[in-house]
């Protein structure tokens, strides 16, 4: 027969609150007791397949062991308010799983546990009680066994013995000995497990122990007799009650068929997606594209019809269908298009596989939709936009009717949630598993271009992402909508940035292939001459990439100290801590120069000419809206952003970024950017006036920390202050300054203390946006732009740490990127009014780069440096800075 499982849920609720790791949503909601504890009544399922699962917690209010003894459980601190706002999801989504869920009030779940095992054993019906609680062992009998999920372990009677060194009938006797400390139920003092267990298999009961409590000697026997008055008591609160009046019986507990849908509900707000995935994958209902209303558009006439109801529609989502990822030689193979949930049309142009069937022509579709597209006042609602936007300009078509991207929408309402790709945002958002790309082309060296793939598993592979992306909209806007500032970020920057990065990535920029070449040939050499250095200081030879060998060499063999161990306990080669031990050891240096040079050879000077595009000779990288958490871009194939700034290396690869002829690089770079937005946060005097004053912002530092004359400041002075005012605004401790500068920990917290002095409204501001972090949850930009921050408010206190440090930085680092992303719009506008023979090229960190013709240089300086000194108005003024010259490292 198939056992009955009853589940102590309060003594699981709280253990996988202490002992997993914190856990919580991307709005800050704790998440991990929850977790655990379903995650646990999982493992049950699948453990005791077919078994009734019933689960029992800890009805809210006293119980009659208070009316008992007042002092009952009084040493239990209240339910942390983590732990407390989790209650409600768990017993909702239990109920949600068809688990039977009891709570009793005026007694304990164990004793609910008791009277349920006592119904078993008079039914003679096999039970199995999950529970971690020792208390419950004096259930065990025959027919009842405990198990312990979280750590894998059973107890029948023999267990019991085992365990305990008593039965499971000796177990009250046992309990009441040696006391409960943490429900405050008094024992013997002194009396621990071994003891009673001693007194147990001597006398046999307590109530034996306590008639002969004049033959115990000692201390110990003391102890004995002075408790004999309370035993009784102890006894009473730890017998557990196996007479509960229930108003149902055991075998009328039964489970239930799960609620599917509640169940993706709350696993999509609680952000469990390994679970809601699975249960997406297990719906018996038909893919929603199956069961939706998607048609292949084949014809003129019904091409038109659609074309007359988008142009009459107040929006409509659109998407493409191409033969590649990279937008210079993608060829569109059709279009879908979507007016309201579950509807949707694919018209497919370019399928050209063995008896395709006949479709309508690229030339027709596009010159059909080049009006509406171009129009702008249409609202065009898409995923991605800018790859649409890029790809339809190879066809001389200008998307203008830009009006909602929900890859970006998803972004501005919380750019740390999750991922913002349509499949992601589907499950997430609308509880539906999409159907995958290589569900209908297939995976790795079998995969096959767009155009390959039949009209049967196109259609509704395409039309679903025109339908999917409507419902995500429909979902999202309205809560950006709701947020002024959230709406001011879309509508002013993100959207209008589409076209503008879709421009300068067209345009793309001219490398030299042959500056490149020579220089990877210098790089190479080198790196052979840093491996026979290393091989030389160890003795013999090795594989300078191998972390193993590295490892064996460093620690084994040279006995260099561990500073810090892999999370499977062995000696770290990271680089951090290559970095330290380099300070005193010669063979981590070599292996840090050996690393550097082989990373960047590999990734710029050898990958940069694979990504000139034949067909313009040009590289054209790709710009990213929607990665990192606080607005900045990020960019890839190539990635120009980890280009060294300051390092001989570095130059070399940023001057193979060349002008073509008749042309010049302008390079403007914003001078301390995140600096002077730190001083118009803080309003701190001492700031602002040494910004206003146009002074050197690390001298001027220096000089009030060290209490001497600006004219004086040392370059050591001015090394020091650097480290300080970029380290304070990314949260750094005095620890990670005394690290970074070489000096005491406490030599680097009078420094801080000192800057604090000078610059008193900073610690305000920091302080403040402590607190507004841990009140909201969030920070923002002087633009509105919000980072949640999940883990403010964390039980983990480096957890928390972290958070906090981000939350200071992160509304400096997200003002930059707002007035970055302003720029580069302002500019653009500048550019195509005015038709300049000038083009934007590249964004890097706080840096614009310009390919501009010789006969406009001058003009363009002028102009280029008074629009991006007035993007945005600081107490604190912007400033930039400008170069010129034939390659990216002369204009820089």
């Amino acid at each position: 027969m198939k056992p009955f499982v009853l589940v102590d849920a309060s003594s699981y609720f709280f253990r996988a609150f202490h002992a997993l790791p914190p856990l919580s949503n991307s709005k800050g909601q704790p998440t991990g007791a929850v977790y655990g504890v379903v995650n646990m009544m999982r493992r049950l399922m699948k453990d005791y397949p077919e078994s009734h699962i019933i689960v029992i917690f800890d009805a809210k209010g006293k119980t009659f062991r208070d009316d008992l003894y007042p002092q009952y459980k009084a040493n239990r601190a209240p339910m942390p308010d983590e732990l407390s706002v989790q209650f409600k999801p768990l017993l909702q989504v239990i109920e949600a799983m068809g688990f039977p869920l009891l709570m009793i009030e005026g007694v304990e779940a164990d004793d609910v546990i008791a009277t349920l095992a006592q119904q078993a054993t008079a039914l003679k019906k096999s039970l199995i009680i999950s529970t971690g609680d020792k208390d419950l062992a004096q259930l065990v009998n025959s027919y009842v066994t405990l198990i312990n999920t979280m750590t894998n372990t059973t107890l029948d009677e023999a267990g019991v013995k085992e365990k305990f060194g008593v039965t499971p009938e000796q177990m009250i006797d046992y309990l009441t000995l040696i006391g409960d400390s943490v429900d405050n139920v008094p024992g013997v003092p002194k009396v621990g497990p071994k003891t009673a267990v001693k007194w147990l298999d001597h006398y046999g009961t307590l109530a034996e122990i306590m008639a002969k409590a004049d033959e115990f000697k000692g201390k110990v026997g003391d102890n004995l007799r002075a408790s004999l008055n309370f035993l009784p008591l102890s006894k009473e609160l730890i017998t557990l009650k196996r007479e509960v009046s229930l108003d149902f019986a055991l075998p009328e507990l039964t489970s239930s068929p799960p609620d599917k849908a509640r169940l993706i509900e709350l696993f999509q707000q609680l952000e469990f997606r390994t679970w809601l995935k699975a249960l997406l994958e297990d719906e018996d209902t038909p893919d929603e594209a199956q069961t939706g209303n998607y048609q292949t558009v084949l014809s003129e006439a019904d091409f038109k019809v659609w074309l007359q109801r988008l142009a009459a529609a107040k929006s409509f989502a659109f998407d493409t269908e191409t033969t590649s990822l990279n937008v210079i030689d993608a060829e569109i193979v059709g279009v879908s298009f979507a007016i309201k949930a579950g509807e949707a049309a694919y018209a497919p142009c370019g399928h050209d596989y063995e008896n395709a069937p006949i479709q309508l022509s690229r030339e027709f579709v596009l010159s059909q939709l080049k009006p509406l597209l171009e129009n702008e006042n249409t609202k065009i609602i898409g995923q991605n936009l800018k790859y649409d936007r890029s790809v339809l300009a190879n066809y001389d078509i200008q998307l203008n009717g830009l009006a909602y991207d929900t890859m970006l929408e998803s972004y501005v309402l919380n750019s740390v949630a999750s991922r913002h790709d349509m499949d992601s945002l589907a499950l997430r958002y609308l509880g539906k598993q999409t159907i995958q790309f290589t569900d209908v082309a297939g995976r790795g060296a079998k995969q096959v271009t767009f155009n390959q793939v039949t009209l049967e598993q196109a259609t509704p592979y395409a039309a679903e992402d025109a339908d999917i992306t409507l419902q995500l909209h429909e979902v999202l806007w309205p809560q950006v909508a709701e947020v002024e500032g959230l709406q001011r970020v879309f509508t002013e920057l993100e959207m209008p940035l589409i076209a503008v990065l879709s421009r300068v990535e067209r345009r793309g920029v001219l490398i030299d292939a042959k500056l490149l070449k020579q220089q990877s040939d210098v790089f190479a050499k080198r790196i052979v001459d840093l491996e026979a250095q290393a091989h030389t200081i160890a003795e013999e030879n090795f594989n300078l990439a191998s972390p193993k060998q590295l490892q064996e060499i460093l620690y084994d063999k040279l006995k260099l100290p561990v500073l810090k161990k892999t999370p499977k306990g062995q000696a770290s080669t990271a680089e951090a801590v290559l970095q330290e031990l380099a300070y005193d050891y010669p063979l981590p240096k070599v292996i840090m120069e050996y690393r550097q040079l082989a990373k960047l050879k590999s990734t710029y000077l050898d990958a940069l000419p694979t990504f000139i595009n034949a067909r313009t000779g040009r590289v054209h990288t790709s710009y990213h809206q929607a990665v990192t958490a606080t607005g900045r871009l990020s960019s890839s194939d190539p990635n120009l952003q980890n280009i060294p700034v300051r390092t001989p290396e570095g130059r070399y690869i940023r001057k193979a970024f060349i002008a073509p002829e008749g042309y010049k690089i302008i390079s403007v770079d914003y001078s301390q950017i995140e600096l002077r937005i730190m001083a118009h946060l803080s309003q701190d005097p001492g700031l602002l006036q040494a910004f206003a004053q146009g002074l050197d912002i690390h001298q001027a530092t220096a000089a009030e920390v060290f209490n001497t004359p600006l004219e004086k400041v040392t370059a050591e002075q001015r090394r020091h202050s650097k480290a300080i005012n970029f380290g304070l605004i990314y949260g750094m401790s005095a620890f990670g300054l005394a690290k970074q500068l070489g000096v005491t920990r406490e030599a680097a917290q009078d420094y801080m203390d000192c800057y604090f002095q000078r610059y008193p409204g900073v610690q305000a501001y920091m302080q403040a946006t402590r607190e507004q972090a841990h009140q909201n949850g969030f920070v923002e930009t002087l633009m509105g732009r919000r980072l949640y921050l999940p883990e403010i408010n964390a039980r983990n206190f480096q957890r928390q740490r972290a958070a906090e440090r981000t939350a200071i930085n992160a509304p400096m680092q997200g003002t930059a990127a707002d007035l970055m992303k302003k720029a580069m719009i302002e500019m653009d506008a500048w550019l195509r009014k005015l038709k300049l023979d000038a083009y934007m090229i590249m964004q890097v960190h706080d840096e614009l780069v310009f390919e501009v013709a010789h006969n406009e240089v001058e003009a363009a300086k002028v102009e280029i440096e008074k629009i991006m000194t007035s993007v945005l108005t600081l107490e604190s003024p912007l400033r930039v800075s400008i170069g010129v010259g034939d390659n990216w490292e002369v204009a820089h």
